[in-house]
């Protein structure tokens, strides 16, 4: 038996709670990660994981050797790291996921230059504005805006995004320009941005001289694509509330004309993250380093 893969195979399957996402994550065939998990079991003479028809889970034996195992890994990759880094050149394969909008206006524009500097890695990006589970998804990592709530995840501040809320000019003619965010409540055609994952309206937020409030009324039109929230506003539909980075070719353009500029809401933070019970690879940190260096930057449009 292979000890050291024997670890890597039983710790993934921990991480993912299932054989086959985490036979994907290491590139073997399950009967090999089964075969693996099994050798390791029977040389420590103790059940290390528990098998359910819907999910794969550790016995408490198994949760104690896991944290100790994935100690021993990451101390390796270390070693390993430690003596590579220097005079080799990052390469392999990244995954990772991505908001629509923030995918077509900030990312891909960007990523010539990573490609440039650091030509021997390949990139897997997913885009959607649904978060994925960095886990059981198998990613490296998340580029993602808003609040972070999950406490089992590292995330890395890459700047914040300036929000704007804009109308076509046909559409301010016809239905007159708010001066105040309580005018939206009177007739005025809103375009929500739903949650992906709950379905529910983002409410339009502002704030002035440190007061902050939210209008929540019923849209007229929801959408849970941020490029196609995007292109509702720039068809007609009505006023929408969205990252300015996304917006600027439209307002630069004058087809579409900013509102309520005076009550303008925070900024929204972005984050890069990952599990903090993965190791960091060679190519995630370059990554993780160059979102640092160049999207705070791109974010402001």
């Amino acid at each position: 038996m292979d000890q050291l893969m024997a670890m890597r195979a039983f710790t993934r399957v921990v991480e993912t709670g299932s054989f086959t996402r985490a036979a994907d994550s290491l590139n073997m065939p399950i009967a090999t990660l089964s075969k693996l998990v099994k050798a390791l079991e029977s040389h420590l003479e103790i059940r290390l994981l528990h098998r359910t028809t819907r999910r794969v889970v550790a016995t408490p034996e198994g949760a104690d050797y896991y944290e100790k195992a994935l100690r021993v890994l990451i101390d390796i990759e270390d070693i390993d790291t430690a003596f590579r880094v220097s005079r080799a050149t990052p390469k392999g394969h990244l995954r990772v996921d991505v908001g629509g909008s923030t995918a077509r206006d900030v990312l891909i524009p960007l990523l010539p230059d990573f490609m440039q500097r650091y030509p021997e890695i390949r990139i897997d990006l997913g885009v959607a504005d649904r978060p994925v589970d960095l886990i059981s998804g198998n990613v490296d990592c998340v580029i993602r805006g808003g609040p972070l709530n999950d406490s089992t995840l590292i995330a890395r501040h890459i700047g914040n995004a300036e929000m704007v809320t804009c109308a076509t000019p046909g559409y301010l003619k016809n239905h007159g320009v708010p001066a105040y965010p309580q005018e939206l409540c009177n007739g005025h055609k809103l375009i929500s941005y739903l949650s992906p994952v709950t379905g529910r309206a983002f409410p339009f937020r502002f704030g002035r001289h440190g007061e902050a409030m939210e209008i929540n009324i019923p849209h007229y039109l929801g959408i849970n694509e941020s490029n196609a929230h995007l292109a509702a506003a720039v068809a007609g539909l009505g006023i929408v509330q969205t990252f300015e980075y996304s917006a600027n070719a439209y307002l630069q353009a004058g087809t579409l004309t900013a509102i309520l500029s005076d009550w303008r809401p925070a900024a929204y933070p972005f984050h890069v993250v990952y599990p903090q019970n993965r190791h960091l690879t060679h190519r995630l940190k370059v990554f993780i380093a160059w979102l640092a260096e160049v999207f705070p930057a791109a974010l402001k449009g």
